[in-house]
């Protein structure tokens, strides 16, 4: 073959420059350890270890997850559920030869196992793979910066070997955003003074069929600490029915793969597609549509490692029990020295269903674009051939405003994009579109640990970046919310904490009329439909959400970038005002307030308050600011008659302010709560206030007790508390000290609330307090292992609880403050 010349090269180049090293991205030499890894505090919790890369996908889609040692080791295909482990014959390889000397590699580090056959020993051991870094030699690096990644390879070839990968993942794009597919865009160069023949493989495994519950029961089990699960047995390795077969077309030519299907068609079934562009004469391509990844992988590597090929063929044949497959193309190449080349290839899957209990399902949102028959992996495929530079400079367009805020420290820069991972990541749930939900319904995990959508204390603050960047989904969540208020569920469940307390069993209605839900439900049940999954408390006595439901859609209405939405007002105005006098139902003494009932009821649910406490009651003044702000705008707006809600809230609201102080300022901070005599300062005593300054309504505390409580939290649970390199602690004595050296939520550092407690510094032009403690947070999750699976809580013992957390996006929140709202390109489209 011709080597290919720059004359060549015009041909195919989007860009003649190559994929430089990234600003404002995590990295990693490749596949280097590390030495002290943060783990996991309860051993029945989630940790697969620090190998987490940056996931590929659209939101809801499912996705696939690629780490810094170059594995394919993320499989959330199956909605809400978490599958994690490599598949060595899922990912590239790339031969080298310059004439004289040739050398293949498989582009990830010696596989120890297939997560899918772990009793089969040591994996493809005819292969040989990629070196990884060591202290001696760097050979290559990965960054991220969602939801870009890039791997560069060096010191191993010859030759300059990059690759790029993303999915369109686009602020104020509700259809892009959605669809499932990644794309690679690799980058060759020929630095040396001889021709270089390259051959880059990409093989894959049929997975079809894998990514389904086999066990359809809802049944509720309760782990060590209290919190419900349900089981998951996905059908790992089945491969009956299992085919892959070319497929051609204008512009796009790859392998199909496929599996059985009903009719209508069912969970995990579809198709996959590797696809490759029209390629210029003197790029070959070969395609294997089937080799045995049971095997040492001789079939294929033989060939490829003697000479860059692979062997031709195009067998269809249906696998039958214990038949598995995988299929493989490769792109082979010659560079003149100086040369480079760029090839982008894709990958799409079409696996349209989600399923939740039995006889339940939802189509994914993409099937809005692309049909539900789970036939248009191909058609997916082709779409990212063509789109994907446009895609490209779409997100380069939305990312440059971060990049450009210098006043900004890099590493914080850095986690604004990589925080966002939890979207696509975070068991993510869109389904189709309707009348009703003319976007689809959405809604995020809490986390793996805690499989429940949305929850709203968590979304309190994690859903800042949903605000800012996808408005027209955080109004979808809140519309599920308003929905599910006035529904009731008197089914019987035991409550978990009552069990890691040892009092025995006590039992609660799922769901009250008018309480507000915590949560929209759990993927192995009816989510949107049947609320208040989780049972570790009796979420129908909590004194928080309530009030964080009236603020969120306030917040959302205020200050979404697509404008204000008065319909999506009036459609919550209802639910806002049942929510709010149901939680007047617990003002016990009639002081306005809403007591806290001595069993943990808001969002620090090990940590018992009594009576009425600085965290729930400023949130509820807030809440009544904000719901007579909503009063008076619907009443001008649509001409609603709320004067009966405004006169009632107004009393409310006067009856609380000159209750709050009396009963919860010491004249240093705000005492916990007002019954329990617990002397400790609460990080986030006052989220109330930040929440009304945030929206522009009156401050629930003066100025001065404001910077007075700000004062006493850094000094008691920033500096005091390991240095405040850690971050904040969630309550400590006014001089630093553990109330109880054993205790639970008090002394873990809350990622989440953390970066929420940051913006409140930052709302009162506390700039430096605001960075230190996000610099300390972020420094700990991206240095620590906890890349892309951040946990909702980190220890002074290195451990963590609860990783894949939603409120950790709350880092939105510390953009907003600091930038005063500064819009993100495309984020203001209307859907």
């Amino acid at each position: 073959m011709a080597p290919f010349g720059l004359s060549a090269l015009k041909l195919i180049l989007q860009r003649k420059t190559a994929v430089k090293p990234q600003t404002a991205s995590w990295s990693r030499p490749f596949g280097l350890g590390w030495d002290k890894p943060y783990t996991v505090r309860y051993a029945s919790n989630l940790d697969d270890g620090p190998w987490h890369g940056a996931p590929l996908g659209g939101f809801g889609a499912g996705c696939i997850g690629r780490n810094s040692k170059g594995e394919f080791n993320l499989w959330h295909l199956d909605g809400g559920e978490h599958w994690f482990g490599n598949l060595p014959d899922c990912g590239y390889a790339l031969f080298e030869s310059d004439g004289s000397t040739s050398k293949a590699h498989g582009l990830a580090v010696k596989p120890t196992v297939d997560a899918s056959n772990p009793e089969a020993g040591e994996p493809l051991s005819a292969w040989s793979w990629y070196p990884a870094s060591s202290a001696n030699q760097n050979t290559g690096t990965y960054s991220a910066r969602y939801p870009l990644s890039w791997f560069h390879y060096r010191n191993v070839f010859k030759a300059e070997v990059e690759c790029e990968s993303f999915s369109p993942i686009l602020p104020g794009n509700y259809r892009d955003t959605s669809l499932p597919v990644a794309v690679f865009r690799w980058h060759f160069k020929n630095p040396s003074k001889k021709p270089l023949k390259l051959s880059l493989l990409l093989s894959w495994r049929n997975t079809l069929g894998w990514f389904k519950n086999t066990d359809p029961s809802a049944e509720v089990h309760f782990r060590d600490d209290g919190s419900p699960e349900h089981s998951y047995i996905p059908a790992i390795g089945v491969s009956k029915g299992q085919s892959n077969r070319w497929i051609d077309s204008d512009g796009m030519h790859g392998i199909l793969l496929e599996g059985e299907r009903h009719n209508p068609i069912a969970e995990g079934e579809g198709q996959w597609c590797l696809a490759v562009g029209e390629l210029p004469p003197g790029v070959e391509l070969m395609r294997c549509s089937r080799w045995d990844p049971q095997g040492d992988g001789a079939e294929i590597w033989n060939r490829f490692s003697a000479d860059g090929s692979i062997p031709q063929s195009n067998n269809d044949r249906r696998s039958g029990s214990n038949d598995p497959l995988s299929c493989a193309m490769a792109l082979r190449f010659e560079l003149a020295p100086g040369a480079e080349l760029e090839i982008p290839l894709v990958i799409s899957w079409d696996l349209p269903v989600t399923a939740f209990a039995t006889g339940c399902q939802a189509f994914r949102r993409y099937t809005d674009f692309h049909g539900s028959d789970g036939t248009n992996a191909a058609a997916i495929a082709t779409e990212a051939l063509q789109q994907w530079p446009h895609w490209k400079q779409q997100i380069e367009a939305w990312q440059e405003p971060v990049l450009q805020r210098q006043d900004l420290p890099e590493p914080l820069r850095m986690a604004l994009f990589n925080e966002l991972y939890d979207l696509t990541s975070g068991g993510t749930l869109w389904t189709n579109a309707s009348s009703d939900d003319p976007e689809g319904r959405f809604g995020v995990l809490e986390c793996l640990d805690y499989a429940w959508y949305e929850s709203l204390d968590v979304r309190l603050y994690g859903s800042f970046a949903l605000l800012q960047l996808w408005p027209a989904l955080d109004r979808a969540v809140l519309r599920s919310f308003a929905r599910a208020i006035p529904a009731a569920d008197s089914t019987q469940r035991p409550i978990g904490w009552y069990f890691t307390q040892g009092k025995g069993r006590v039992e609660a209605d799922r769901k009250v009329a008018g309480a507000t839900p915590h949560d929209l439900g759990a993927p192995n049940e009816r989510p949107f439909d049947a609320t208040n999954y989780t049972a570790y408390q009796d979420c129908n006595l909590w004194k928080d959400l309530g009030s964080d439901f009236v603020l969120q859609v306030w917040r959302t209405y205020k200050l979404a970038p697509d404008g204000k939405n008065i319909n999506f007002l009036a459609q919550c105005w209802p639910a806002a005002v049942e929510a709010l006098t149901y939680l007047k139902g617990f003002d016990i003494n009639n002081d306005g307030l809403p007591d806290n009932g001595g069993a943990p009821d808001q969002t620090f649910d090990d940590w018992a308050l009594k009576g009425v406490s600085a965290y729930c009651g400023a949130l509820w003044i807030a809440a009544l600011e904000a719901a007579l702000a909503m009063a008076q705008t619907l009443s001008l707006e649509l001409g609603l008659d709320t004067a009966l809600e405004q006169r009632l809230f107004g009393q409310w609201l006067s009856q609380s302010r000159s209750n709050f102080d009396t009963l919860l300022w010491n004249g240093d901070y705000y005492k916990i709560d007002a019954e329990s005599g617990t002397p400790v300062v609460m990080a986030d005593q006052l989220c109330g206030d930040f929440y009304a300054r945030l929206l522009g309504l009156p401050p629930v505390v003066s100025d001065a007790n404001a910077h007075s409580s700000l004062k006493a939290i850094k000094e008691a649970c920033f500096d005091s508390f390991e240095g405040g390199k850690l971050g904040v602690a969630n309550g400590l004595k006014r001089d630093g000290s553990p109330l109880d050296p054993n205790g639970t939520h008090p002394l873990e550092v809350w990622t989440g609330i953390n970066f929420g407690l940051a913006a409140y510094y930052r709302l009162m032009k506390d700039s430096n307090t605001a960075l230190a403690i996000c610099n300390a947070v972020v420094n700990q999750v991206y240095n620590g292992g906890m890349q892309f699976r951040t946990p909702e809580a980190l220890t002074a013992n290195n451990t963590f609880r609860a990783c894949h957390y939603l409120r950790a996006m709350a880092i939105w929140a510390l953009w907003a403050t600091h930038t005063q709202w500064q819009l993100i390109p495309g984020a203001d489209k209307k859907p």
